[in-house]
């Protein structure tokens, strides 16, 4: 993904081998409820989910509260060929649907000798992001469908959706392990912009959405214009962007020269948070966004002077102009 970042974010701390793999969907972005002790099933009226509880998930029980470190406790070897989850603690709220990005806590282990492979911080602020829906990663992904924020949820997630059946032995992963994964879903998102249409500007790109939000961008047979535009196709109700926030956003960037995509989170089912400044961003990203109201779908025309420039970006060639319209879905902390 080239997105419009020039600065990466730090790389979540993880073991190697398959392990990183299945760390690398939860992507570092800087509530407590008392812990009962019965697990149920999760399934919620009128939520569809294709994960539900089974015998693996509810023996997993999760010692302290909701937004700290758990203690996690199963027998083992702890195996299922097909993954499951159980409520520990139940949130409140609107079923969490596909498309939704989740700030999370979590806490992976191996389901074979309980050993403790990845955790986050469990800091007052922070947590992983994902975005729920099919994914790489479905364990947590599917896992978390149907949930509520404040929930700790229990996945006893199978071989395959958790390290695609492959062994890792440097560390002690058998082709056959399942993955058990102590969820905390500390905040969620709109799947996608839900702001008031407005107008769209005379010469510029055109957008049809699908029902999902995922936006299809047509470039005029024009010269592209050599300031920034700014193009609000939505109008949100939220707070506003400011500069050094960190925004959770979906977008897809095309080239105005012969439309290619050349980013799309829509692409990977996989919301992103960036930090809305100079410097962390192209100039031209940052600028359009700074000052625009969370729940908002913006149109940004970048021209190669607040984009890559004359260096290009990997498959961004030197002096593109960039297209993007991006949904501002949140502001995380």
């Amino acid at each position: 993904m080239i997105s419009p970042s020039r600065i990466g974010g730090p790389p979540a701390g993880s073991k190697e081998g398959f392990v990183r793999k299945t760390i690398a969907l939860l992507a570092a972005i800087g509530i407590v409820a008392a812990l009962t002790a019965c697990s149920s099933n999760s399934a919620t009226a009128g939520c569809d989910t294709s994960i539900v509880s089974g015998d693996a998930s509810s023996i997993v029980k999760a010692l302290g509260k909701v937004g700290t470190a758990p203690k996690v406790e199963f027998p083992t070897p702890l195996i299922t060929k097909t993954t499951q989850k159980s409520d520990i603690v139940a949130g409140t709220g609107a079923p969490l649907q596909a498309g939704q990005p989740v700030v999370v806590d979590v806490t992976i282990l191996n389901g074979a000798d309980g050993a403790v492979l990845q955790k986050t911080t469990y800091g007052s602020t922070g947590g992983s992001l994902l975005t729920l829906g099919k994914s790489s990663f479905p364990a947590i992904s599917l896992g978390l469908e149907c949930e509520h924020v404040g929930s700790r949820v229990a996945i006893v997630g199978s071989a395959k959706d958790s390290h695609s059946g492959q062994a890792d032995p440097t560390n002690n992963i058998g082709a056959n392990d399942s993955f058990v994964y102590v969820v905390d879903v500390k905040s969620a998102f709109p799947a996608k912009a839900s702001g008031a249409d407005q107008i769209p500007q005379n010469g510029m790109p055109s957008v049809v959405l699908t029902p999902d939000g995922t936006p299809g961008i047509t470039i005029p047979k024009t010269n592209p214009p050599k300031s920034l535009q700014v193009n609000v196709l939505k109008s949100g109700s939220g707070a506003k962007v400011a500069s050094g926030d960190y925004a959770v956003l979906k977008y897809t960037g095309v080239l105005w020269n012969d439309s290619t995509v050349f980013d799309s989170t829509w692409k990977t089912n996989q919301a992103t948070a960036l930090q809305i400044q100079k410097g962390t961003v192209v100039d031209g990203f940052a600028k359009g966004l700074i000052g625009q109201k969370v729940g908002s779908q913006v149109l940004l025309v970048v021209p190669p002077s607040q984009g890559y420039g004359a260096q290009g970006n990997g498959t961004v060639p030197a002096n593109a102009t960039l297209v993007f319209v991006v949904d501002i879905l949140g502001i995380v902390h």
